[in-house]
């Protein structure tokens, strides 16, 4: 039996409010399943924490994280605090530091839900690289507030880096029984790096001959993410086009608070972290109103990483049967359920199907 310790960092805006549903629910799993041991920690590291302490984190932060087995994480932004800072300071060293080179986005129509834009079953992951591409602190300003100020963001494509999000990609498809990896690039236009995106994820591609590589550029594959959703099985993308692109996929199966997502180090070499796509929504924060349902997913997430797939699953098929119910909703949903509402209807119904897999 595995004890699993849990980082905890709820964040700011409605990431408390969610991160305690999803705590609940791997609390009922502990209760229920005699097999599963899960502890938890929780850090309050957040803008609050910054604003009294001018820091997001302390300085050992990531010290005391990597001795967890995982991170399950809220969210974070605040408008006392700059965006630049929240990320830079909280989200981006985890990700970096603790290589968590691969970000895990599933996009799935969940029965019960409707879709506007397709009939058809949408069900396919998004990864992103996650650790290099587009979001790299390299550059800077020139002659800032004068007429000739200059801007240089750089981005950093490396081979090895691409290889390796481009092999976790194909074994994904190989894993999972999917025919198709599609790439997003722009190198018509991005001459360098994305041209060295394209040489990378093709040379990767070839050692999995079972398995069809299609790259499309990143502004039609946006196209066809609203017009034919159904037709992706795994989409590989660097980090600012996947970020895009996951968003985008949220959206077409039903917005941000149906979204998981799973910052991966696929090596075991740190922890890995969970965290729902949506934001901390400072709009409704305080309410008690946010859809719980990407955090719980995340958590699912986390319990497959951890070996737990028999329980994710149950996680997931009780989220499905609240939504096709339709009697617990929140106003994203339609209703007017309240974040605990939507929590509580979720962990009966793992209740209720734990018991009918055990025979009670």
């Amino acid at each position: 039996m595995n004890n699993h310790r849990i980082a905890v960092i709820p964040g700011d805006g409605v990431g408390p409010e969610v991160v305690n549903e999803a705590v609940k629910v791997l609390e009922l799993l502990k209760k229920l399943d005699p097999s599963f041991e899960i502890e938890f920690d929780t850090f309050d590291w957040s803008s609050n924490y910054y604003l009294s302490h001018g820091k997001m984190m302390p300085e050992d932060a990531l010290d005391t994280l990597k001795k967890y087995d995982a991170i399950l994480f809220g969210a974070i932004g605040d408008k006392r605090v700059p965006d630049d800072v929240t990320v830079w300071d909280l989200i981006m060293p985890i990700r970096k530091k603790f290589k968590q080179y691969i970000n895990l986005r599933p996009v799935k129509l969940l029965k019960g839900v409707d879709c506007r834009f397709t009939g058809e079953d949408i069900d396919f992951v998004i990864i992103r690289e996650n650790a290099e591409g587009e979001y790299s602190n390299s550059g800077g300003r020139l002659y800032q507030g004068l007429e000739q100020e200059i801007a240089v963001q750089n981005t950093i494509i490396t081979r090895l880096g691409t290889e390796k999000v481009a092999k976790f990609a194909f074994e994904y498809a190989k894993k999972h029984g999917k025919g198709t990896v599609t790439s997003a690039t722009k190198s018509n236009a991005i001459i360098h790096s994305m041209k060295l995106w394209d040489e990378a994820v093709h040379k990767v591609g070839q050692e999995f001959p079972s398995i069809n590589l299609q790259s499309y550029y990143i502004d039609a594959l946006a196209a066809y993410f609203v017009s034919r959703p159904e037709d992706f099985e795994v989409v590989v993308a660097s980090n600012l086009f996947g970020d895009i692109l996951s968003d985008l996929g949220s959206a077409v199966v039903g917005g941000l608070g149906l979204s998981p997502s799973a910052n991966l180090n696929p090596d075991g070499e740190f922890p890995s972290m969970f965290e729902p796509v949506h934001g901390s929504a400072p709009d409704i924060a305080g309410k008690g109103i946010a859809n719980p349902i990407a955090q719980i997913w995340s958590s699912a997430l986390m319990l497959e990483h951890l070996g737990r797939k028999d329980l994710a699953i149950v996680i997931l098929e009780s989220i499905e049967q609240v939504l096709l119910q339709k009697e617990v909703q929140t106003p994203d949903l339609g209703g007017n359920a309240t974040t605990s509402e939507m929590g509580t209807a979720i962990r009966d119904a793992i209740q209720q199907l734990l018991l009918v897999k055990e025979g009670r």
